[in-house]
C-alpha cells in the first residue's frame, strides 16, 4: 500500500503538477482574452469587478468591431496571402527538397547549407532591399507585396524541413518504380509525395502559420486599412495615440486566432494517421 501510494504520489509530482502548470502558463492568455472580448466596458474598465470570470457577458465589443472596422477584410486578406504563399512555398519546396535529398551534383551540400542559412536571416535585416524589390515592381501598398515577399522565408523553411523528411524515406521504393518504367518526376509524384505526406502536411501547417503571424514585412510595405492583414491591423487600428480600446482588441485577437486554431484541430488526426499512409501497394 505504501509503494503505491509512493508512485501516485510521484507520478502527480513528477507529471500532472508540472502538466498542470504549463498548461495554466500556456492558455491563462487566452483565457484572458476570451472573457475581455465578452465583457461589457463598464465591467472591463471597473476596478472592484471580478477580472477572472464575466458577470454579464455580451456581444457589445464583436458588434463595435464589426460596425466599425474592416475585420472582414483584414480577415480576409490574411487567408488570402497565407492561403496562397503556402501553396507557392510547398511546390517550390517540394521540388528544392526533393532534389537535395535525392540527387547528387556538385554543391548540393552547400546549396542546403544556404537554404538554411537563408532562413536564419532575420526579416529586419532584408525587408529594406525587399522594399526595393517591391517598389520596383509597383507592388507598394498592395496585399501582393505580400505574396511576393512572403516565399522569401517560407520556401527556405520548407525546403529544409522537407530534405530531412525525404532523407528519412527509404529509396527502395522509388527505385523499383523507376526499374518499371517510371521516370523520376513520375516515382516523386506517385510513389515519394504519398509516402511524404505527413512531411508535406506539417511544413503547410507551418506556413501558413508564419505567413499569418508576420508583422514586419506587412507593416513595411502597406499603409492603406483595407489592404492590412490581421497581425498589423489590430495594433495598428485599434490602439490610437494612447488610447487602447480593449474589449475591441481582445475580440479582435480571439477571431484572428480562430484560424490557426482550427487549421491544427482539423489536420492534426490527418497528420497522425497520414504517418502511415502511401507506404502499402494497393
Amino acid at each position: 500500500m505504501r509503494r503505491k501510494r509512493f508512485r501516485i504520489l510521484k507520478r502527480v509530482l513528477g507529471l500532472y503538477l508540472p502538466l498542470a502548470a504549463f498548461l495554466f502558463f500556456a492558455l491563462f492568455p487566452f483565457y484572458w482574452m476570451l472573457i475581455s472580448s465578452f465583457k461589457a466596458n463598464p465591467e472591463l474598465y471597473n476596478l472592484r469587478a471580478n477580472r477572472l470570470w464575466i458577470q454579464s457577458p455580451t456581444l457589445e465589443q464583436f458588434r463595435e468591431l464589426f460596425a466599425k472596422t474592416a475585420i472582414i477584410k483584414w480577415l480576409f486578406n490574411s487567408f488570402f496571402v497565407s492561403f496562397l504563399t503556402s501553396v507557392i512555398s510547398m511546390a517550390f519546396g517540394i521540388m528544392a527538397g526533393y532534389a537535395l535529398a535525392r540527387l547528387r551534383f556538385p554543391g548540393a551540400q552547400v546549396f542546403g547549407l544556404a537554404t538554411f542559412i537563408t532562413y536564419l536571416v532575420p526579416t529586419t535585416l532584408i525587408f529594406i532591399p525587399l522594399a526595393s524589390v517591391v517598389q520596383a515592381f509597383g507592388l507598394s501598398n498592395s496585399i501582393w507585396s505580400l505574396v511576393v515577399t512572403y516565399p522569401t522565408f517560407l520556401i527556405p523553411f520548407c525546403t529544409w524541413m522537407l530534405i530531412a523528411y525525404f532523407k528519412s524515406i527509404p529509396k527502395d521504393m522509388e527505385e523499383c518504380a523507376m526499374i518499371d518504367g517510371c521516370s523520376r518526376i513520375g516515382a516523386m509524384v506517385w510513389i515519394v509525395l504519398p509516402m511524404a505526406i505527413p512531411g508535406v502536411v506539417f511544413s503547410g501547417m507551418f506556413s501558413f502559420t508564419l505567413s499569418w503571424n508576420e508583422f514586419v514585412y506587412a507593416l513595411t510595405f502597406i499603409s492603406s486599412t483595407a489592404h492590412k492583414t490581421m497581425s498589423v491591423a489590430v495594433p495598428t487600428e485599434l490602439i490610437r495615440g494612447d488610447a487602447y480600446f480593449w474589449g475591441e482588441l481582445m475580440a479582435a485577437s480571439l477571431l484572428g486566432s480562430v484560424p490557426v486554431a482550427l487549421l491544427y484541430s482539423f489536420f492534426m488526426d490527418y497528420f497522425v494517421t497520414g504517418l502511415t499512409a502511401g507506404a502499402l501497394k494497393g
